[in-house]
């Protein structure tokens, strides 16, 4: 599948792939870096921040091009009294000439250079990496339901492709297999607001919010483990 990805520019300027297979882009096209920074970091990190978290045990549902977790490591690079791990699953890596192509280190204008972003995706996979005194990244090459940890998260990225691309995501049995791996307390966020989503997260228990969405989405959901 990864082999037939097309790189595209977004509307803020930052790079996303088209998957012409699924027909489906990677990322919002109004834009990827600024949908990254709303749904992750602002809705994620910077909400947990501001109800008292200190440490952060991240698990994302697709690594992809590595935006997010890019984002992740910048703002460990800015905030050293906070301490972040990634768990990121990504069961079909990309190629190196797509990714070598992305422009995140320039638009993101921040700490991280082009060799970051491009150590992010050489990192040896199934082992952790501490790439920063207080950022650590495990990449999994793995799909959700045959990945098995006994590690429990705080935060989860909920960030794989639409509901109408990927059905088999978003239904209760993966749902639930992350709220097995979440912590109590702990928050998962997504770009997706789908309704039956939403009911399938209520029904597992937790308490979901529908927020704001990014630019050019009306609305994202931010759920909690109660």
């Amino acid at each position: 599948m990864s082999g037939s990805v097309k790189l595209i520019v977004t509307s803020d300027g930052s790079h996303s792939l088209y998957n012409p297979e699924l027909k489906e882009t990677y990322h919002s096209t109004h834009g990827a870096l600024s949908e990254s920074l709303h749904v992750f970091i602002k809705e994620g990190i910077q909400h947990m921040l501001a109800t008292g978290f200190k440490a952060f045990h991240i698990l994302e549902i697709g690594f992809g091009t590595g935006l997010n977790v890019m984002l992740v490591w910048d703002y460990a690079l800015k905030h050293a009294q906070n301490d972040f791990h990634v768990t990121s699953l990504e069961p079909y890596p990309l190629p190196e000439e797509i990714y070598s192509g992305l422009n995140y280190a320039e638009v993101l204008n921040g700490s991280l250079t082009q060799a970051d972003l491009l150590r992010l995706h050489q990192v040896e996979w199934s082992e952790n990496h501490v790439l920063a005194p207080n950022f650590s990244l495990l990449k999994q090459p793995c799909k959700l339901e045959d990945f098995t940890t006994d590690e429990k998260f705080n935060l989860v990225f909920y960030d794989a492709f639409a509901p109408s691309k990927q059905a088999e995501l978003w239904g209760i049995e993966p749902l639930e297999s992350i709220y097995n791996k979440m912590a109590n307390g702990g928050f998962l966020v997504t770009y997706c607001a789908q309704g039956q989503f939403k009911r399938n997260l209520a029904g597992l228990g937790m308490e979901v919010e529908t927020l704001k969405g990014p630019p050019g989405k009306k609305e994202m959901v931010r759920a909690r483990k109660i």
